[in-house]
This record gives structure tokens, sequence and C-alpha cells, in this order.
């Protein structure tokens, strides 16, 4: 366990679309010291985010967590103990901050989520982050916001490899480790 001045151990789980990173990260989340937080990120948008997100609750139903909702400032978010803390997902956040009105905007979103981040590892013990790989589909054309999202993704996903103990993606649900090891 770290001291509250100190980060904590960093696991960042990517994978693209089904890829199964939610299940290993939460596997992997399961296995870590307690209590264990489940920050869930993602704003229930319509009917099929709400399917999304009872889809997500169902399959952690199990697993020990305490979720705690947050959508923009992470960095405020106090964690009522020390423990295992999950933050699903990225790039929820990312577009949250970005595009919420409580957000910060795009100018300010990849600094407010990686020192929330950084927040966060000094109130655990371990924290695990989902990423999602949105940048193999080839030369797809997006709306300018969209591909500010994913110019901002790909700016948070090196920053935390950097900064990472472990990094792993998930391919088929299966955990490929790319730095560090499973435990």
């Amino acid at each position: 366990m770290c001291p509250s001045s100190e980060l904590c151990p960093l696991t960042l789980v990517f994978g693209g679309s089904a890829s199964g990173k939610s299940a290993v990260a939460e596997d992997l989340a399961a296995a870590g010291p307690g209590p264990r937080f489940y920050i869930a990120a993602m704003e229930p948008y319509g009917a099929e985010g709400a399917r999304r997100i009872a889809r997500h609750r169902q399959m952690r139903a199990d697993k020990g967590f305490e979720t705690v909702e947050r959508y923009t400032g992470l960095k405020d978010l106090r964690l009522p103990a020390r423990g295992t803390a999950l933050l699903e997902c990225l790039g929820n956040a990312i577009a949250n901050e970005m595009f919420s009105s409580a957000g910060v905007g795009p100018e300010g979103a990849l600094e407010a989520v990686l020192q929330g981040i950084e927040a966060l590892r000094r109130q655990c013990s371990r924290l695990i982050v989902v990423g999602n790989d949105v940048f193999a589909d080839g030369a797809a054309q997006y709306e300018p916001s969209t591909q500010q999202w994913i110019a901002i993704m790909a700016q948070a996903h090196r920053r935390l490899a950097q900064q990472a103990d472990r990094v792993c993606e998930a391919v088929c649900g299966l955990a490929l480790w790319r730095k560090g090891a499973a435990e």
C-alpha cells in the first residue's frame, strides 16, 4: 500500500470494442485489496446507454465493487477509503470533459483527466484504468470534434502507458501484457 503522498501502482487495460477489456480489468481489480471502487464515467444517455450500463453492472455484480458515478471533475473525487479503484473508462472521462456542460472543454480535457487519475493514485492501493483502442480504423473520416477526441485519447494513452507499472491489451477476451506482467 502506498502512503498518501506517493502514487499507487497503475495498470492500463485497453482494447477495441467488445475486446473483453472490461472483464479483464474487473478481474484484475477484484483480485486487488479491498475495498473495491468502480468509478463509472459513462453518462446514461438514451436507451442504448442505459443497456450498456446495466450490462456492466451485471458483469460486476458479484465482484464486491462499490460503484461511484463520476462524469467530470475526477480530480475532486474523494474515495471513502484506500483500496483498489477501477476507472471505466478513459474514453468516457475525456468525452465528458470535452463535451459536457460540466466539463472543462476540449482545451483542458486531457490535463483534467490525467490530473484526476493522479489524484486517484494518491488515494488508492491500486488503480486500474480502462482505455479504448480507437486508433486502428484506417482513414475513416470523422467530424472535427471526433477527430479531436481521438487525438486527445491518443495523447492520454501514451502518457498513461509511460506512467503505468503495467499495460495490458485485451484481445478476444485474452490479456496480452505489453508492459509489466500479470500478477
